[in-house]
Parts: structure tokens; sequence; C-alpha cells
């Protein structure tokens, strides 16, 4: 989100045209308009300079000031029947409320399906059902609903199927649940093809002909709507009462927010406000299993949108990665203390195992596209894989590969019956979903889905290269139009002295930060590199001192062996131009500014 003119239109900031990383640095509002809505803040809104300027480079206009930095769900919720099929979806979960069916919720292996699958599970477990929940294993089962499954929940006595997080894609299987008598909803968010599966309701905002515009939630807020819409027909009916009271949606905000934050959905409108009260509902320590993985992760201060995705996600994650998929759910739904512990600390270990495995896994992979994109530069797609990766860290793999190159990633675990299963991930501007959906319709790919950032897919290994002739052909243009407006968007200059636990205390107010929203950039002009180290495996430290005498730390996550990281490894004593955001370092009580560095340029040219 820019309010900045084209890059051809101003001067780069800082004079800094290629940085360490091979970036052009541009003011995020440098035009006239986002001026004007900074200066129009500050003055009627009395804002600091610094929040108007972050929130103009957001796309907030002075008149949402008040609705952006305070999001209330009641100023954003919409009237769930919006999205298609809710109205059907509510009426036959009612009728199971009432009769007292057996519900058998399936769901993906994420945070995002296990958060879903856990709210609705728990929402009918507390008015008295049988809710069953299975996430599937992703080596043994895959992705989405399989017969096996299903005809295991029908003999469990099940006569209704709810597929959260999945189910779009889900023809074969969920017309076999038909033929056993069991009545299907579909609650997902994945992109759709114009034929839907068989079910009696498939609500899914990205369904071709859903007109809703809420495209951008996670299955999780789908979820939440469609318990909105449950709690309606149920209160209208007269279901509620004394005895029986009316479960309290908001005490399943937090799990919301953390498959909000954790699927990477675009942080706008009603997702801000998921997470913002979500948060604030995760900070009262309420629900048993995510306090017992707040204390596996030795998180003692209040939990913000950072620590969703990069400490409470992943290790939700590894059950399903690389151990039991079904422990995430479990963790969310249990309200025994001694068993929220005992997963909760099985977690904690399968993500620490999960990052060995990674890190030798990312290592080969960026080896090898060093070699590639030596040879063939101007590549658009980059896939590789391997026969000794494990299938649960091939997400992840991708998601490095783009982070560094710049471009969408495929990575493969390949199994011994020739088959290979992927995941991929995209930069802004090239739809790997579309390009997925569209092999699978070619005939390249068994199986496969996602949405424009990220997405899966089954193949033949022999089929491997074809695939990826077929993704280069369809992205190409779109990646090379990314590549070229890529910049580094600075949102203001700051210096060391003024990088204080005050400011990152006043930015927060424009949080939460995530996809749509990004974190603050700020560049540190002309700053002295008085140190720099390697700390951990491979990050590097450094301590930077601004004319007048001021100095902030700084740390560059796994860059040591990185252009960027070598460069401050060896530019100690030069002045350089530093980019990076802000946070709060916290040790023995006390507060501290931390810059992390994401880029940098020597001041001298």
């Amino acid at each position: 989100m820019s309010c900045a003119p084209s890059l051809t239109e101003l001067p780069p900031y800082l004079g800094v045209a290629a940085s360490v990383t091979g970036r052009r640095w541009q003011e995020r509002c440098a035009g006239g308009v986002g001026q004007n809505h900074i200066a129009k803040m500050v003055q009627a809104y009395g804002l600091p300079e610094l929040l108007a300027r972050v929130l103009a480079g957001r796309g907030v206009v002075p008149d949402d000031v008040d609705r952006f930095l305070a999001p209330r769900l009641r100023d954003l919720m919409p009237d769930p029947h919006v999205l298609l099929d809710m109205d059907a979806a509510a009426r036959r979960l009612a009728d199971a409320v009432r009769r007292g069916e057996t519900v058998a919720v399936f769901g993906d292996y994420d945070v995002d399906g296990a958060a879903s699958a856990a709210m609705l599970a728990g929402y009918l477990r507390g008015l008295g059902l049988h809710a069953p929940i299975h996430i599937p294993d992703r080596i043994t089962e895959g992705y989405g609903p399989n017969i096996g499954a299903i005809e295991a929940l029908a003999a469990d006595g099940a006569t209704l199927l709810v597929c959260v997080d999945c189910g779009t894609s889900g023809h074969g299987p969920l017309a076999g649940a038909e033929k056993l008598g069991l009545d299907v909803i579909v609650l997902d968010h994945h992109a759709a093809s114009e034929i839907l599966p068989p079910a009696r309701a498939v609500v899914n905002p990205n369904r071709l002909d859903d007109l809703s515009g809420l495209g951008h939630l996670c299955a999780a807020g789908v979820v939440f709507l469609t318990l909105v819409a449950l709690s309606r027909v149920l209160r209208l009916e007269g279901f509620f009462e004394p005895n029986r009271p009316e479960p309290a949606l908001t005490d399943f905000l937090d799990l919301v927010a953390l498959a909000t934050i954790a699927d990477v959905v675009p942080l706008a409108g009603l997702n801000r406000a998921f997470v913002t009260q979500g948060l604030t509902v995760m900070r009262h320590r309420g629900r048993t299993g995510l306090a017992a993985l707040l204390d596996a992760a030795s998180l003692s201060e209040p939990p913000e949108a950072w620590h969703l995705g990069f400490v409470l996600g992943p290790r939700i994650n590894a059950g399903g990665r690389i151990g039991d998929s079904a422990l995430g759910a479990r963790l969310l739904t249990t309200a025994d203390p001694a068993e929220a512990v005992r997963i909760a600390a099985d977690l904690d270990r399968l993500n620490r195992e999960r990052q060995a495995i990674e890190a030798q896994a990312v290592m080969e992979a960026e080896a090898e596209m060093d070699r590639i994109l030596t040879s063939d530069p101007a590549r658009s797609v980059l896939v590789t894989g391997d026969a000794a990766w494990h299938p649960g860290v091939v997400g992840l793999i991708a998601s490095r590969l783009k982070e560094r190159f710049n471009r969408p990633a495929f990575a493969f675990a390949i199994r011994p019956d020739g088959s290979a299963t992927g995941s991929g991930r995209s930069i802004p501007g090239a739809d790997l979903g579309f390009a997925v959906r569209a092999c699978v319709e070619a005939g390249l790919a068994s199986k496969g889905g996602g949405h424009a950032m990220a997405a899966g897919v089954t193949v033949r290994a022999d089929d491997i290269p074809r695939f990826e002739a077929h993704l280069s052909m369809l992205l190409a243009a779109s990646v090379a139009v990314s590549r070229a407006a890529d910049a580094l968007l600075i949102d203001g200059g700051l210096s060391a002295g003024g990088a204080t636990a005050e400011t990152v205390r006043l930015l927060g107010r424009a949080g939460p930060f995530g996809q749509g929203s990004p974190e603050p950039i700020f560049a540190l002009g002309r700053h002295r590199l008085v140190d720099a180290g390697i700390v951990g495996s491979s990050h590097v430290r450094a301590r930077l001192r601004s004319r007048d005498g001021q100095a902030v730390g700084a740390i560059c996550f796994r860059a040591a062996e990185r252009p960027l990281g070598r460069a401050l490894l060896n530019g100690i004593g030069r002045e350089m131009h530093v980019a990076g955001t802000l946070s709060c370092d916290r040790w023995r009580g006390a507060e501290r500014a931390q810059l992390r560095i994401v880029d940098m340029a020597p001041a001298d040219g």
C-alpha cells in the first residue's frame, strides 16, 4: 500500500538507487495527496507527525483515523448472510443442534484449520452435541477430505459433515459422503473453480459467484460469521433459555486472531478488528491450551500480533508438519490444564525438530537456486524438489526461496511411489492459486489449489519440469512487472536518539501489522556502524551511532551468510544508511528500542 508517485517521478530516498540487496529506496508518502493527508491528521486530530505518516502510508484517509486506530467489530461486522449459502448453512446447523445430531468437523492441518475446527466444535460441544474433529495426516491422507476418514466419521454416528478450511476442491470425497447419507457443509476461503462440490452449502467468499467482498477472510473468519448466523437462527427460534445460555461468541476471537495472522491474509477492515479484539481476549489467558502454549514458548509479556505469526503459529503448525496433525486442534479445544501442558510441550519439541529439518533443506535449496540463477538470472519461477525433504517443510522452503530471491517458488517432497507433493509461495501481483488451478486443468497436476500468495499441488515427479514450464509461462509477465516495481518503501527518517521505546509504543497504535498493512520501515541516515558480530546460528547483531553521539542496537535475522549480513560484518567504522523496523527489546524488566535491519547502503555511495 503506498501513497507515493511512481519510481520514475522522484529521486530515491537518501539517494539510494541500489542498496546492498539491490533495491531502490522510495519514500512511501512522497506525493502531494499523501502529504496533505498527513498534515490534516496532525492538525485535525492532533496526531504526532510520525504516526500520521505511517497511517497515510497504509491508505488511511483523515476521516477514517478514529475507525482505523480503534477498530470495533460492531462497526465493521457485515450481515453474515451476504455470503452465499449462509442461510442454508445456518439453518442446517440449527437443525442439527435442535435434534442433537453428531456433527463431524473435518479441518486442515495448519493453524487456520485447527482454529476453525476448534471454534465450530467448541460451540457445538458447548450446546451438548457430539462434535468429533478429524484433522488429516499430511503424509498418509494429504490435504482435504478423503473417503476413508469420512467413512470412519459416519460409522461414529455423524449425520452432518462440516469441512472447515478445506472442501472447496473435494468433489469426489464429498460425493462419497452424500452416498453414505451425510449432509455436507463447506466453510472455506480457498479459491474455487466454476464447479462446486456437492453440498448443502458451500460458504466461501472466494466463490466465483460470491459478491460479498469478504474474500480477504481466512477460514476462521468465515466460521465466526457462520456462528453469528447460527446463533441468530437459534435465538429467533427460542432455543436459548436461562438453563441453556447463548454462547459468548467474543470468547472465540482469540482463535480468529491467531488464524488471521498465521494464514497471512490482509489485515484490512474486519480482519483488523478481529486481530485487535482477539489479542485482548488472548491476553486474558482464558483458553487453557493457548495459555499453556504461551508458557511453553516462555512468552510472559502480553502477546502482540507478531507473536501469533512467529511464536504461537509455528508451534501449532509443527504437529501438522512433522508430527500428529491433530495436536493443534486438541490443544485449542481442551479444558484440562494437565493435557494442555503435555500437548504444548509436544508442540514446542516438534517445532524445534522442525527448525532443524527446515534449516538443512533450506540450505540445500538455496544452494541449488544460486547455481540455477547464476546461469539463468532471468528465470521467473523457482521450482525445486528432493526425495529427502520432509513433506511438512516444503512450504517453509518455498517461503525462504521467495524471500531471498524475490520470485514465486515451489518446493516438492518426492515420494518413493513417484508422486510429489509441493507447496508454493508468491510475490505481490503473481497469482499462484490461479496458475496452479490452470496446471490442474491442463493435466499437469492431479490436484492443487490455493490463493494468490500460496498454493499446494500434487504431481508426478516426472512431470515437475513440465509443471515448472507451464507455471513460468503463466506467471512470467506478472513476475516481471512485480520485480521491476520492487522497491523498499520508507515510512520516514529517524535518528538513533529518536529510536526509543516510546516511539515503538506510539507506532503500535497503527497496528496490528501484517499482510497488507506492513510494519513501518524507517531509515537511519548516515549512522556509523560501531560494532557488528554473529549471534546464534546466523543472525548479525550491530550497533549504530548518529553524529550527535546517540546509539541504538540493531539485529539482522538469518543474514550472516548473505550480502546484507556480510556488508554489516565488513562495514564496521563506516557511515551507513540503514533501514529497518523498530521493536522493543525487553530484558530484566527494562525496555529499549531495537532496529531490525532489512537493508543498508554505504552513506558515501
